[in-house]
């Protein structure tokens, strides 16, 4: 049925099958990805509870490539360590001893806080990564399928308006090659929508978590450093 259409519907069904197979190999890229970081991020929130040092979490980090739990915690880290710095080489330091040695009092929490946010940004926009294709699929396709089985009912009825008689046989090939281009801009929309939400609320609890754990990092920095 495609093969007797009009170029302009075979141009259509083109597209439609570029969209579908992208939309699909998205759909089974981020299905593994989100399948690592929900792993990742559980294994990491363990050993960051477990841990006695800050120094042994940021060692485990470079082995998280999925997690953004560990992109986070290395801006904290990275901030807290610039403050202890800054404040170590002022006269005004504050600094006293404890069981385990020295301790530096951070200068500012808010910008361990922001710090904190901007990496949570960072990475909250790498989990969004290639799903604007999936939401453009989901809405685009049925458009473009609809217009090529308009474009093939025009190309069917123009043909038959060259015949002496018409029949239902003469007309319905055209139109049921027509109507593919709908069936197809369909197909490749439904997954989309359905994949597009389910990994939109994917992202809202790794977003949850993320917060979670910045408070989590923040309350342990302001028992310790303050």
């Amino acid at each position: 049925m495609v093969w007797r259409s009009d170029m302009i519907s075979q141009m259509v069904m083109l597209g439609l099958l570029i969209f579908s197979v992208l939309s699909w190999w998205i759909i089974l890229k981020k299905i593994i990805t989100f399948q690592r970081v929900a792993r990742e991020s559980h294994f990491f929130i363990d050993a960051f509870r477990k841990s006695s040092k800050l120094s042994e979490v940021q060692a485990l980090c470079p082995q998280l490539k999925y997690s953004p739990l560990p992109g986070i915690f290395l801006s904290g880290y990275k901030e807290l360590n610039a403050q202890i710095k800054v404040t170590s080489q002022r006269q005004k330091t504050v600094e006293f001893e404890s069981e385990g040695g020295p301790r530096y009092a951070v200068q500012s929490m808010l910008g361990l806080q922001r710090a904190l946010q901007r990496a949570a940004v960072a990475e909250l926009s790498i989990l969004e990564h290639s799903l604007s294709w999936l939401a453009t699929t989901a809405s685009v396709t049925p458009f473009v399928g609809l217009l090529g089985t308009v474009m093939g009912i025009i190309h069917a009825f123009s043909g038959l308006g060259m015949e002496k008689a018409t029949t239902i046989q003469a007309v319905a090939p055209g139109i049921s090659a027509a109507l593919v281009a709908t069936a197809a801009g369909l197909f490749a929309a439904i997954p989309a929508v359905i994949f597009y939400n389910h990994f939109v609320g994917k992202i809202k609890i790794f977003s949850a978590e993320m917060d979670d754990f910045s408070m989590e990092f923040l309350n342990l920095i302001e028992r310790n450093f303050t």
